[in-house]
């Protein structure tokens, strides 16, 4: 991943689009409104819920993570602003949802570990 976050930052440099320097890896127990998670800034923190955005020239980008019960629903959005934005989108829409399969993935794994017992 960091490889990618390199070439994405390279590329969207030409465009004068700021750069996400990849994902830290640092976990959090604790966000407040106002902090930055990596290249997201928290909008929301509460214990139901947590709503991330990033905004630059070419677009402007929501996560909402929210729970009730067992449930957890993840929505987003992303809203274009300029002609490199849509080609932008098209390119990496595809690599965005084979990430998040593998992290949901990751994540029922580990919910399943921790409800069995079994260590990680």
């Amino acid at each position: 991943m960091a490889f990618a976050f390199r070439v994405r930052d390279a590329i969207a440099a030409r465009f004068g689009v700021k750069a996400t320097n990849g994902f830290l890896g640092e976990r959090r127990l604790h966000v407040c409104e106002g902090d930055k998670l990596d290249f997201f800034l928290v909008e929301r923190s509460a214990l139901d819920m947590l709503v991330l955005t990033a905004r630059d020239r070419s677009l402007d980008i929501m996560i909402c993570l929210a729970t009730s019960g067992h449930r957890l629903t993840i929505t987003s959005s992303v809203v274009i602003h300029n002609a490199f934005g849509r080609p932008y989108m098209v390119l990496v829409a595809p690599i965005h949802r084979l990430i998040l399969a593998a992290d949901l993935r990751r994540l029922r794994t580990s919910l399943w570990r921790e409800a069995s017992g079994s260590s990680p």
